[in-house]
């Protein structure tokens, strides 16, 4: 394998992780979880709590503020006197007013033009299919559809956490930050999970700012990558938003020689793909794509706060780039060593690749 080709293979990102390090519960507090802390040359154990030690005055953390909507449904298809259970995934909202793009299972007990009946007053009507997902239209919208699916929706789990057991009302708590307002995520930016109102009082008290982007996370999060050569891969779009009044904030960290630290890869994504230049941000607005691999050049990141990944993922691609590959091989190894906790409701990271 020739220098450019390294970080082209998927197999370069695997590893072998013990099931049982897999969280399906978050800690309590939120802010009582583990943190690794790795620089370019050494890897500390501490706690996020110990965040704000990490940290300097100046510092600016940018947080997804976006808010993930129960997105599960279980329903029932009527048809001449029989039925058929239905499981809905909601994934995005469709260009049709009134329609989302969503996986059902089984599909094949659905036919076009046919509804789909949940708690709380929620009907779907399937109007076509799309390579393997669905596009519904529904019988209510606005508040009365979040409403209703607010009553007849789980919170959207990942599917490791969802094949151990089935989403509670716990999770509605669990699964949500602290700060979410903005509505349209079927999946959490699970870094931020574990901040709580006694960690950003420290962080406030410490002269650390705060800068909320939107980046809406969709299931394709989760997507397994089927490629070998990763090249080839193609990532899904999700919507995101930075304001005039965020980049001004980023900027304004970046001029006076603070460090810009994005809490969870998605708002990491979002800020590389505002990046209008070395160390400059642009407001912007519109579904993002963009796959941070190795070899990629980091414009406004200064380091990454983070939960530990799946193997052969994009996330491991990610933090690859920014730290290098040796490097989070030996990250990685020392997590699974000193028994963090993995995946969404696990331990975090704190990830300065220039110390």
């Amino acid at each position: 394998m020739t220098q450019a080709e390294v970080g082209t293979r998927l197999s370069e990102y695997d590893f072998d992780l013990p099931e049982e390090l897999i969280a399906t519960r978050p800690a309590r507090p939120r802010s009582s979880a583990r943190m690794l802390v790795a620089g370019p040359d050494t890897i500390t154990d501490a706690g996020v709590t110990d965040l704000v030690e990490w940290l300097h005055p100046g510092d600016r953390l940018v947080l997804n503020d976006t808010r993930v909507i129960p997105a599960r449904l279980e329903g029932v298809r009527r048809r001449e006197g029989a039925e058929a259970r239905i499981e809905v995934t909601l994934l995005a909202p469709d260009a049709m007013p009134g329609a989302w793009q969503a996986l059902v299972k089984p599909l094949r007990k659905v036919r076009d033009g046919e509804t789909v009946e949940f708690a709380g007053g929620l009907e779907a009507t399937l109007l076509e299919r799309r390579e393997g997902q669905a596009v519904l239209s529904f019988n209510l919208t606005g508040e009365a559809f979040d409403a209703a699916l607010a009553e007849a929706g789980r919170m959207p789990l990942p599917p490791y956490i969802e094949a151990r057991r089935k989403a509670d009302e716990q999770d509605r708590e669990d699964y949500q930050t602290v700060w979410a307002r903005e509505t349209g995520a079927v999946a959490a930016p699970t870094a931020s999970l574990h901040f709580d109102d006694a960690l950003l009082a420290a962080l406030d008290k410490r002269g650390v700012e705060r800068t909320h982007v939107t980046l809406h996370v969709g299931a394709g999060t989760f997507l397994p990558v089927k490629v070998d050569d990763v090249r080839a891969h193609k990532m899904h779009a999700e919507w995101g938003e930075v304001t005039e009044a965020a980049a001004a904030e980023i900027n304004a960290t970046r001029a006076a020689g603070g460090r810009i630290i994005p809490v969870g890869t998605t708002a990491l994504r979002l800020i590389e793909s505002a990046a209008s230049g070395p160390g400059e941000i642009a407001p912007w607005r519109g579904p993002t794509d963009i796959f941070i691999r190795p070899g990629f050049e980091f414009r406004i990141t200064d380091g990454l706060m983070t939960n530990f990944h799946l193997p052969k993922s994009t996330l491991m691609m990610l933090v690859s780039a920014l730290m290098g590959m040796e490097r989070v091989r030996e990250i990685y190894a020392h997590a699974i060593e000193e028994r963090y906790r993995f995946f969404s409701y696990g331990d975090s990271s704190l990830l300065l690749p220039n110390g």
